[in-house]
């Protein structure tokens, strides 16, 4: 999908009329083809876009009306967001905005009133940039009769400096963590975590005092959460979890500002629990989360697909599949186009495992419906995603006697993806698919000791105890028990 078919989806239909007028307003002469070419976009109408320009030599002319829609895009985009939002950092920025305008026009004590009520938003959100420059704007009318005294002023405005200073070396050592990250993810760099943590910390010079605050805290756990899902062992995380929970319990939740983190937080820990088949404190967390995302409708939307599929996540592995699937067909349901891809994605695949483990041929149709490339996947969700998507392909496929079908895709995985596996040290992947490989060539293989020995030989490594991992060597062990994977996958845990 191209950027300006991206910014159009980001629109809801009375957003769209509302950008139609936009454009009449802006539209100077009667030939403009602006309007055309959105509602051409819109409708995905590929021939209509070759007609609106009759001969190939008009090419620049095609783009350079593109440009200018996109541009018109982001500048209503830009209005709508300003004017729209009624969060309290927007409320305090068009205070400094208003404010602003009225010392340009002397209406001088009405526009301070307006900056000392833009101060107070921005401390208590502690928005330190706008702070900065909310206060430079009064040091710089402070000679005008009403303001504030110049040494008060200097002073708050060096003390938020060095707040400023703070923030922006917490950002510079989460950037530099993400970046790691990557090394591990896409490059199988070897790091130990705890050792990063604090060689960057000492490295940014970053005191302790600084780091309990709730930004920060959300950071290093969504660092800590990232690594331990490359490394498929939540138990190397656990003294993060243990010391945001002790940092959790000795906060008193004041600030809206501080909502966005105490929900990730909180998610963070459902999926800690989860993924360590504490289900039900996972679920407890669950319903902490849920209670403060319908407090604001903002953060219900961002996170309620996440919360659905951890949701019915401890469902289905606590024995109820049913209710796990019809959760997840009811979220996709309410899916629209500001719902994250990522997001959707994710409910997808644990829609189509759940329903390959309980052998419902309904996984078949979900499958088809991951249309994006391996590149975006990896790209977007991660090489570990990809990878275990690609795998229950091949699963799904054999399961329902499509053998032929299961070689090809367990082939062309071996192709992309086998020297990234051993570079990452991954070599069990490839040993389960030595032994998918095996029952696909000789399905009568799985009645042998030898065999058998081997699938079962994957339990003992702790590394497979993961309830994602267990589901694949559940598919195996199905093929010779008479029961479903899913049931198996319940007593292995």
């Amino acid at each position: 999908m191209d950027s300006l078919s991206e910014l159009i989806n980001l629109l809801r239909n009375n957003d769209k009329k509302l950008f139609k007028q936009f454009l009449q307003q802006k539209n100077k002469r009667g030939d403009v083809k602006n309007l055309q070419l959105f509602d051409l976009i819109e409708t995905d109408d590929i021939d209509g876009l070759n007609k609106l320009y009759n001969s190939g030599k008009n090419n620049d002319a095609y783009h350079a009306l593109r440009k200018r829609l996109q541009d018109n895009l982001l500048l209503f985009l830009s209005q709508k967001t300003f004017e729209s939002s009624h969060s309290d950092t927007y409320d305090a920025l068009r205070l400094v905005v208003v404010g602003r305008f009225l010392l340009e026009n002397d209406v001088i004590r009405i526009a301070f009133k307006c900056l000392d009520k833009a101060e107070q938003l921005a401390e208590h959100l502690e928005q330190f940039n706008l702070l900065n420059e909310l206060l430079l704007l009064k040091l710089q009318y402070a000679h005008l009769p009403g303001s504030e005294n110049f040494e008060d002023l200097t002073s708050r405005f060096m003390q938020n400096q060095l707040l400023m200073q703070r923030e922006a070396k917490l950002n510079i050592a989460y950037a530099f963590l993400r970046q790691e990250l990557q090394e591990i993810h896409l490059k199988g760099k070897i790091v130990n975590l705890t050792a990063l943590i604090v060689a960057t910390i000492r490295k940014y010079k970053i005191s302790v005092q600084d780091l309990m605050t709730y930004k920060s805290i959300y950071q290093i756990l969504f660092i800590a959460n990232e690594y331990a899902a490359i490394q498929q062992n939540y138990g190397l995380i656990e003294r993060y979890i243990y010391r945001t929970n002790q940092f959790m319990q000795g906060q008193v939740y004041k600030k809206q500002s501080y909502l966005f983190y105490h929900i990730s937080i909180l998610y963070f820990f459902a999926n800690f629990h989860l993924r360590r088949k504490g289900f039900a404190q996972s679920t407890s967390y669950l319903k902490e989360m849920m209670d403060l995302m319908i407090t604001d409708s903002r953060y219900h939307e961002l996170f309620y697909l996440r919360h659905q599929l951890l949701s019915a996540l401890n469902l289905f592995f606590t024995g109820s599949a049913n209710d796990a699937i019809s959760l997840l067909q009811q979220s996709l349901s309410k899916t629209n186009n500001r719902s994250k891809p990522e997001d959707i994605e994710d409910v997808r695949i644990c829609l189509t495992m759940f329903l390959a483990l309980i052998n419902d041929r309904g996984s078949l149709k979900q499958l088809t419906l991951l249309t994006r490339t391996d590149a975006w996947y990896e790209k977007k969700m991660g090489m570990l995603w990809t990878i275990r998507k690609n795998l229950m392909e091949i699963l799904v496929h054999a399961q329902f006697s499509s053998i032929e079908l299961a070689m090809s895709r367990l082939n062309s995985f071996r192709r992309r993806y086998k020297k990234y596996l051993l570079k990452t040290s991954e070599e069990r992947v490839l040993l389960f698919l030595r032994l998918v490989e095996k029952y696909l060539l000789k399905p009568d293989v799985s009645f042998e000791t030898a065999y058998r020995d081997a699938v079962f030989s994957l339990l003992n490594n702790a590394a497979n105890n993961d309830i994602f991992t267990l589901s694949f060597i559940a598919w195996l062990i199905a093929c010779w028990e008479k029961k479903t994977a899913y049931k198996v996958v319940l007593t292995l845990m």
